[in-house]
């Protein structure tokens, strides 16, 4: 199947955002605000809602387990509050995107547009926000004034505007979070040496599930049987159905465009390490 533009224009500009889950910068922010780097990343997170214990966490993040949530939540705000860590996160995302892009390709041409077409997408989401509990809260926070941030502050609103979508497929799939990963990992496509230690599973608690998806036909001997890899898709194609509207904005040449602008970009973070799961995992660990 073709990808649509659509989705290419966040498939390929997300790395724009996800790196800050990852890059030491942001991580050094977080520990001068007196939190290690899972506290940091549930405080950042999910200081968009303010001082939350960790019930919204919880429900919002979806796929963690909520005892790791409630180790870190509500403590946190007595050593910081929301405001600091929404900077911390900002800050920390243009000086690693400075690091590996370089000031002068910020201050250009072609991050400038891509900014304006991602905000554009991210405004018209702004109109959608009905059943987006953690995307209406970002949704709320400022604009920054930097393109390059402009670009990452847009691009974090499409993903949690995705992000929410994709939750609302999983749960038409009655798919649990522990499930939803335990498949992710059977299909190859992420590593569950990191998936499973960072959201806070259990050995004991992954095989349970893996074997109950066993049971229920969605694994086999080599991962995803072909009931769990047609779960799988149309979770997918949901949640593309459902993020789409962001981008109708554009329209497919307007989203082919931040696609093109955003690519070398997004390239040159992932040869930089910028999103090198081996480093979040020393760090959670």
């Amino acid at each position: 199947m073709t990808e649509s533009p659509y989705r290419l224009a966040w498939r390929v500009t997300e790395p724009l955002h996800a790196m800050v889950y990852f890059v030491p910068e942001a991580a050094e922010r977080y520990a001068e605000c007196g939190l290690d780097a899972t506290a940091g990343y549930f405080a950042s997170r999910g200081a968009a809602f303010g001082p939350v214990g960790p019930g919204a966490v919880t429900a919002t993040f979806y796929n963690f387990n909520p005892a790791l949530v409630a180790r870190v939540l509500p403590a946190v705000w007595e050593k910081t509050t929301p405001a600091a860590m929404l900077a911390a996160r900002l800050d920390g995302a243009g000086a690693a995107l400075t690091r590996a892009l370089g000031a002068e390709v910020l201050a250009g041409p072609e991050v400038a547009e891509a900014a304006e077409l991602a905000r554009t997408a991210a405004l018209a989401a702004t109109e959608l926000p009905h059943g987006r509990p953690l995307f209406a809260a970002h949704a709320d926070l400022p604009w920054p004034e930097q393109p390059h941030l402009v670009l990452f502050h847009a691009q974090m609103l499409l993903r949690e505007f995705r992000g929410d979508g994709h939750i609302a497929a999983l749960l038409t799939a009655g798919l649990t979070g522990l499930e939803a990963i335990v498949l992710h990992v059977a299909s190859g496509q992420v590593d569950e040496r990191f998936l499973r230690p960072t959201r806070g599973w259990s050995r004991e608690a992954w095989a349970a599930t893996a074997d109950d998806l066993r049971g229920r036909g969605l694994i086999g001997e080599d991962g995803l049987t072909e009931a769990g890899r047609e779960l799988r898709a149309g979770i997918e194609e949901q949640t593309d159905r459902l993020a789409e509207p962001a981008y109708r904005v554009l329209g497919e040449d307007g989203s082919a465009r931040l696609a093109a602008l955003t690519r070398p970009l997004s390239r040159t973070l992932v040869k930089a390490g910028l999103l090198d799961p081996s480093q979040l995992t020393k760090r959670w660990s």
